[in-house]
């Protein structure tokens, strides 16, 4: 005689639990930015002479300059007080943006990717005004006579970022 079956109860299996992953992982990113920030700078910096001129393509020239303000040279011609004052304040929003980032979300991507290129950027162009005093600077976009102010792949991190922060604002306006 064969043994009765018993039912099989119908259960709903209960998939494992999704691994989020800390917004810090993205902090590799930071690191990549500032990487290839300094070693652009020490190349330009080593076979470039100040204010020396090559042209990449017909809207774009490699110049290196030594910027001693901020953003777009502004201040550049102050007394000194800027270093220490962009130092600080550099150091201070990288603090700011690391409290950002290990707070946010595990699982979203596109706000700690912004915060890692800002960040990167942010403290690319901090070793450069501790160690030399000023940012370097190399990257010179024009269209014919007319030249956009000079940049580095530290700034262009934060653009970057800067630019990825306000979509993710507007991303979370939409979001219900």
């Amino acid at each position: 005689m064969a043994a009765e079956e018993q039912p099989v109860p119908m259960t709903t299996p209960v998939p494992p639990p999704v691994q989020r992953t800390h917004p810090a992982a993205w902090l590799w990113l930071s690191a990549a930015v500032i990487a290839l920030d300094q070693a652009t700078k020490f190349l330009v910096a080593r076979f470039f002479e100040l204010y020396e001129r090559v042209e990449v393509l017909p809207v774009l020239d490699f110049t290196l300059l030594h910027n001693t303000g901020a953003a777009f040279s502004m201040l550049a011609g102050a007394s000194g007080w800027q270093r220490p004052f962009f130092v600080t304040l550099g150091i201070a929003v990288s603090v700011v943006l690391l409290v950002w980032m290990w707070r946010s979300p595990r699982g979203d991507k596109l706000l700690p990717v912004a915060l890692a290129l800002v960040l990167g950027g942010a403290v690319g162009n901090v070793i450069d005004r501790v160690r030399l005093g000023y940012v370097i600077d190399f990257i010179h976009a024009h269209w014919g006579a007319a030249y956009f102010p000079a940049f580095n792949i530290a700034d262009s991190a934060i653009t970057v970022g800067a630019a990825l922060l306000i979509v993710d604002a507007f991303r979370e306006k939409r979001s219900p």
